[in-house]
C-alpha cells in the first residue's frame, strides 16, 4: 500500500497498532543519492577502518535525503503463518515556517529509480514531512516566540494574496461576519491561519472542509476565549504533530523495540539516525551506541546469506530477489515446512507482482528471507519443531550469532557489531607492488593494469611502491603467481618490518645508535691496563 501526505495522518493510529503488535519489521529505503563523489584517493576503500568509513559515509548522508521508505510489518497471527502488512511511504523534508532543507540529487540514482518505475511526482507533491529532534526544537522555539515567517516562495505568494483579500474585507465586515478562503493545502492551512491571527487582532480562523479556511470577525474578548480553547486547531502541539509527519511513526518504531530486518542496511540506519532522530555525530562509537539504543535487535540478511550460502551449496545470487527465489525453491531443503507468508488483505499489491527496488517490496523480501533463513538454520539444531511450527523466539535463537552484525561494504572489516566491538575480518593479505621502469605511475594505472585478474584498492606507499587490498582470495592468489617475477611490476606479500618506511627508518636509527654505542665501548674500554 502506498501512503503519501494526504493519507498518512488518518492511517497513523492503525500503523502504530500494527507495529506495537508485530513480531518483527522489514525495512528498506530509497535515496536521492547514495555516495558523494569523493576526490581521487578519498573514496571508501578496504584500507578504511570502520571509523574512517563512517566519516566518509556521513558526508553522503548529510548531502542526500530519503525519498521512499518501505516497512513490511510481520505478524504471527496463526501457528506457522505470518501475515505481512507492506507500506510504501513517500517522504519529503518539512517545509514549514522557518523550516527549509537542502539536498542533492545524484544523476545515477535518479536514473536507476526511474528505470524501476519510481514516481517522482508523488515524492515531490505528496511526500510525507519529517524532521529530527534538532529541527523540531527550532520549530518549537518559533512557535513559542510567535515570530512566524514563511520561507517558501510558493507559500509567500499565497499568503500575500490571502492577506490582501482579508484586509480589504475586515474594515467593512460586521462582528460575527465571515469569509471563506479556498485552495489552501498542506501546511498552508496552518501558515495562513498563524499569519492572519498574528497580523489582525480582530479575526479568528478555522479549517472549513477540504482545502478551505473560514475567517471570522470577532471581538477581542471572544478572540481571547477562542485562543485558550482546547478546540483550537492551531494549538502548538497539533502543529508539531503535523510537522513531525513520518517522525511520529519512527518514534513508534523506537518505542516498540521490535527486531528490525534489512538487506545491506547500514545506509538505511545512517539515514534513520540523521533524518528522524538527530544529525549524525562525528564519533563512530557514539553512532553505534545511539543505533543500538534505538533498535536493540538488528538483523542484516546480507550478512546471514554471505555466511551460510556456500555451506548449503546454493547457486550464486546477485541481489535480494534472487536470494528470495532460491530460498522459495526446491533447492532449499526446509522450504516445504517453512512458515506460510501471506499478504494482508489491504496490502495485496505484491501478491502476484514483483517490484524490485520499490521500498515496500524489498522490505517484504527482507522479512521473508529472514524467516526462511532462520527456518533453515533452526533445522540444524536439535529440536523437533520444524514440522509443527516454530516460534519467532526460536528463530531469533537460531540467528544469535548474526544479531546486530550489519554488513559493511568496502572497508577494513566486513561487518559492524552494534552491540560490541567490531571483529577483524578474514580477508586476503595485504600485498605490495614494486614498480620498475614505469615513470610517473599512479594508483589508477595500477588498478587498471590488474583489474582483469582482481580488483584492488590501491594506495601509494613510496614513489615506486603501492599497497594492494582486495576481498577476493582467488584473485589475490592469481596476481601473486603471475606478477611474482614480472619485469616492471613485482607483487609480493607485504611484510611490515621489510616494507614499511617507518620500520625501515626505525631499524636504521637503531643501527646507527648500536654502531655508535659499540664504537664508544671499544674506544672507552681499550686502555684497560692503564692505571
Amino acid at each position: 500500500m502506498e501512503l503519501g501526505a494526504g493519507q498518512f495522518a488518518q492511517s497513523l493510529p492503525r500503523l502504530r497498532a500494527l507495529v506495537l503488535g508485530c513480531e518483527f519489521l522489514g525495512l528498506d529505503m530509497e535515496f536521492t543519492g547514495l555516495h558523494s563523489v569523493f576526490p581521487q584517493g578519498k573514496q571508501p576503500s578496504f584500507f578504511d577502518s570502520p571509523a574512517e568509513w563512517y566519516l566518509k559515509a556521513r558526508q553522503s548522508v548529510q548531502k542526500f535525503t530519503v525519498n521512499q521508505l518501505g516497512l513490511s510489518i510481520f505478524s504471527n497471527e496463526e501457528s506457522n503463518k505470518y501475515v505481512a502488512h507492506s507500506y510504501n511511504f513517500f517522504l519529503f523534508p518539512t517545509t514549514f515556517g522557518v523550516m527549509d532543507s537542502e539536498f542533492s540529487l545524484q544523476a545515477s540514482s535518479i536514473q536507476f529509480l526511474t528505470h524501476y518505475g519510481f514516481d517522482y511526482n508523488k515524492f515531490l507533491k505528496d511526500g510525507i514531512p519529517y524532521m529530527n529532534e534538532v529541527q523540531e526544537k527550532k520549530l518549537q522555539q518559533c512557535l513559542l516566540t510567535g515570530n512566524w515567517k514563511v520561507r517558501s516562495t510558493l507559500d509567500k505568494d499565497k499568503v500575500k494574496k490571502v492577506i490582501d483579500d482579508v484586509t480589504r474585507w475586515v474594515p467593512s465586515a460586521e462582528e460575527g461576519g465571515s469569509m471563506v478562503l479556498h485552495d489552501i493545502s498542506g501546511f498552508q492551512i496552518f501558515e495562513v491561519q498563524l499569519i492572519l491571527r498574528q497580523a489582525l487582532p480582530d479575526v479568528w480562523t478555522e479549517p472549513f472542509g477540504d482545502q478551505k479556511v473560514i475567517v471570522k470577525k470577532v471581538s477581542p474578548r471572544h478572540r481571547w476565549c477562542l485562543e485558550n480553547s482546547s478546540c483550537d486547531c492551531c494549538r502548538k502541539e497539533l502543529i508539531l504533530l503535523s510537522a513531525r509527519g513520518f517522525t511520529n511513526l519512527f518514534q513508534t518504531l523506537v518505542e516498540a523495540k521490535k527486531p528490525m530486518v534489512g538487506h545491506n542496511m547500514l545506509m538505511d540506519l545512517l539515514h534513520l539516525h540523521d533524518k528522524f532522530y538527530k544529525p549524525l555525530p562525528e564519533s563512530y562509537e557514539e553512532f553505534k551506541k545511539n543505533i543500538h539504543s534505538l533498535f536493540p535487535v538488528l538483523i542484516d540478511t546480507k550478512n546471514v546469506t554471505k555466511s551460510i550460502w556456500k555451506e548449503f551449496q546454493f547457486p550464486r545470487a546477485s541481489n535480494l530477489l534472487e536470494v528470495y527465489e532460491i530460498l522459495c525453491s526446491d533447492l532449499n531443503p526446509t522450504n516445504p515446512t517453512c512458515p506460510v507468508i501471506a499478504h494482508a488483505s489491504d496490502c495485496l499489491k505484491y501478491a502476484d507482482k514483483k517490484s524490485p527496488h520499490e521500498a515496500a517490496y524489498d522490505a517484504f523480501l527482507c522479512g521473508s528471507v529472514l524467516l526462511k533463513l532462520a527456518h533453515l538454520l533452526l533445522g540444524r539444531m536439535p529440536c523437533d519443531t520444524l514440522e509443527t511450527g516454530s516460534s519467532f523466539s526460536q528463530y531469533l535463537n537460531a540467528l544469535t550469532k548474526y544479531l546486530n552484525q550489519v554488513n559493511l561494504i568496502r572497508a577494513g572489516v566486513s561487518t559492524i557489531n552494534f552491540s560490541g566491538t567490531d571483529v577483524p575480518s578474514q580477508r586476503p593479505p595485504l600485498l605490495i607492488a614494486s614498480v620498475q621502469g614505469w615513470p610517473a605511475v599512479d594508483e589508477e594505472q595500477i588498478y587498471q593494469k590488474l583489474k582483469a585478474l582482481c580488483k584492488f584498492d590501491v594506495r601509494r606507499l613510496t614513489e615506486n611502491q603501492f599497497l594492494l587490498l582486495s576481498n577476493k582470495f582467488k584473485g589475490v592468489r592469481v596476481v601473486l603467481r603471475d606478477y611474482k617475477t614480472h619485469p616492471n611490476l613485482r607483487i609480493s606479500l607485504y611484510r611490515y618490518w621489510r616494507h614499511s618506511p617507518q620500520a625501515n627508518c626505525l631499524l636504521q636509527i637503531c643501527g646507527i645508535v648500536a654502531s655508535w654505542s659499540l664504537l664508544a665501548f671499544v674506544i672507552g674500554g681499550s686502555p684497560w691496563y692503564v692505571m
